[in-house]
């Protein structure tokens, strides 16, 4: 069984991640046209890389304009990220479906247990308006597993909301609701509640919908108005098959299959070290035929105990590694 094998990613401990990204690196460098096309362009030897800091990382931005994939195959999934029609959005060309369900669903009941324990509650408007989305696949699939006719996605139906989520706090059953931040915010403007039998978990995005507030504004708005102590978070996004989770104020962990780097904003092929904030640099071995290692827009720290948080996104993030290459 070899390093990039879904069998051998998803069973992976923590201290098992560097030998198994390095081996997925020269996979990657051999079979993928345009990682290797960019990794040759900063004049990286392949042999002389040895340890994950020295792995290329490929610039998000390529997803808008390339398919990066590892050799040609037709894909099962397509995923597209969320804009306006003045952008050009991400597409994630997905080999097989069944591993991102591997993964979404292995990382899931890592920090949470098993699916089935829940109903699962979607609430995610303006992506259940679209095709192609990753966070839909996702809590569609959780919804099916949880085997539980009370389970479904809602689009503005509130009230109806509201009365489920009552009927289901009465009798003690375990929620998940999962939604889109400004859907949260929606329902929570209207409804009150005093949850304490349902994860509340948003997913980001704001994307021009309402006025952009803090994570701590958002958290504390859902709090008082859901009755919950901790709001979750899930940090996701379509270039990328895992998920890490926040059970509270923000700070997110990872899979042991996925690992968060800093780079220096100003010099994008440094990473830093220290307590200082940075851009964040995405190790996700369930991209095993695409690229596992993603050069993001955002901008993170990690704690010392190997959380991180998300602090916001760069502003202009045409990331200087994509001039290195024309398409």
């Amino acid at each position: 069984m070899t390093a990039v094998s879904p069998e051998h990613i998803f069973s992976l401990q923590l201290d098992g991640l560097e030998s198994a990204a390095l081996e997925l690196f020269h996979f990657q460098y051999r079979e993928n046209a345009l990682y290797r096309a960019y990794t040759d362009a900063l004049r990286i030897q392949p042999a002389a890389v040895k340890s994950i800091e020295q792995i290329p990382y490929l610039p998000i931005q390529f997803f808008k304009s390339h398919a990066v994939v590892c050799g040609d195959f037709e894909p099962e999934l397509i995923f597209e990220s969320s804009g306006t029609t003045q952008t050009v959005n991400s597409r994630h060309l997905v080999k097989s479906s069944a591993i991102y369900t591997q993964s979404f669903m292995t990382a899931f009941e890592q920090f949470y247990g098993p699916v089935e324990d829940y109903v699962v509650v979607g609430l995610l408007p303006s992506y259940l308006e679209r095709q192609h989305s990753s966070l839909v696949r996702m809590v569609q699939e959780m919804i099916i597993r949880s085997g539980r006719e009370e389970s479904g996605f809602y689009l503005y139906e509130h009230e109806k909301l509201h009365q489920q989520l009552q009927a289901l706090e009465a009798r003690g059953q375990k929620v998940l609701l999962i939604g889109v931040t400004f859907g949260l915010l929606d329902f929570a403007e209207n409804y009150t509640l005093q949850l304490q039998h349902t994860i509340v978990m948003e997913t980001g995005g704001m994307k021009g919908r309402r006025e952009e507030w803090t994570r701590q504004e958002v958290h504390a708005f859902l709090q008082e108005r859901l009755g919950a102590t901790v709001i979750h978070a899930e940090y996701g996004m379509t270039e990328l098959l895992s998920q890490a989770y926040s059970k509270g104020a923000g700070m997110f962990e990872t899979p042991p299959w996925m690992k968060i780097l800093l780079r220096d904003e100003n010099d994008p092929f440094q990473l830093t070290t220290g307590k200082g904030a940075g851009v964040i640099n995405v190790i996700d071995l369930a991209n095993i035929y695409s690229c596992a290692f993603i050069a993001t827009d955002d901008i993170g720290r990690i704690h010392a105990d190997g959380r991180f948080e998300v602090l916001g996104r760069l502003d202009n993030s045409a990331l200087r590694g994509c001039s290195l290459m024309v398409s």
